[in-house]
């Protein structure tokens, strides 16, 4: 799609398209991490979700009715990612199901003598290489509970993740950006994380960062924006690492929420 084309796409969307007011104030009543947004900002999330909700499906599995409230939660929490990036970001895919709660997972690994194990276990979201992202609407509800758990900013650190192959951490970066850095501040501070997780420390964000270096990047993309002054304080070079690729400030913008 040419860059003309595109815009005259995207402008033909937002005037034919719109979300309710009651439903727009409700979410971002709800979610803090929008509150320190300035009104040009707010204008452009909302133009942001009304072209992702044109773009992708959202369904609901096991009967569960997807509502309006529903369709503009799950956006501006997905759209928060790319607020300084572009839509474009989430292109190659359609679909987002969503569960009424914790879903089952069926899959393989091979443990250290080389023997495949097959495992069920229950999740809260999941992303899929080329494909859906799998969210559960009790998770996705319950964002902002000042822990740094948020589900769906989570899946969608994967899917930025994956825009150059399998998760491992490492999405493609801003010209501007270098790889040593990226490297150097994300390598130090999940070898020290994990070091602080084996000596039994009380982590400052979720354990679940431990489990591999893409884990410890959707992690720490959630609490960049749930509770960004943590991830400064803690994790400074890794925070000056998302701001770059984020291209916001998140730890600015809470201070004046």
């Amino acid at each position: 799609m040419s860059w003309n084309f595109k815009t005259w796409y995207r402008h033909r969307v937002l005037e034919n398209e719109s979300i309710p007011d009651d439903l727009w104030r409700d979410a971002v009543a709800r979610l803090r991490f929008l509150r320190g947004l300035t009104p040009i900002e707010l204008k452009r999330l909302r133009e942001c979700v009304i072209l992702f909700l044109h773009a992708k499906q959202i369904s609901g599995a096991h009967g569960l009715i997807i509502t309006g409230e529903m369709h503009v939660m799950i956006a501006a929490q997905a759209c928060i990612l790319i607020l300084n990036l572009d839509l474009d970001y989430y292109d190659g895919w359609v679909e987002i199901i969503v569960y009424p709660g914790e879903f089952i997972r069926d899959y393989e690994y091979v443990d250290e003598n080389g023997v495949v194990h097959r495992a069920r276990e229950s999740v809260s979201g999941e992303s899929w290489l080329g494909g859906p992202v799998i969210l559960s609407w009790e998770d996705a509800a319950a964002a902002d509970t000042g822990i740094g758990y948020n589900v769906v900013i989570h899946e969608f650190a994967h899917k930025l993740d994956m825009l150059n192959g399998d998760t491992n951490g490492f999405p493609p970066l801003h010209a501007d950006m270098s790889q040593q850095a990226w490297s150097e501040a994300f390598g130090k501070a999940y070898a020290v994380f994990c070091l602080s997780i084996d000596t039994d420390e009380t982590p400052v964000i979720d354990p679940y960062a431990a489990e591999n270096p893409a884990e410890f990047f959707a992690v720490m993309s959630e609490a960049f924006f749930e509770m960004p002054l943590v991830v400064k304080l803690n994790f400074p070079a890794v925070y000056e690492q998302l701001a770059l690729f984020y291209r916001q400030d998140s730890a600015r913008r809470w201070d004046k929420s």
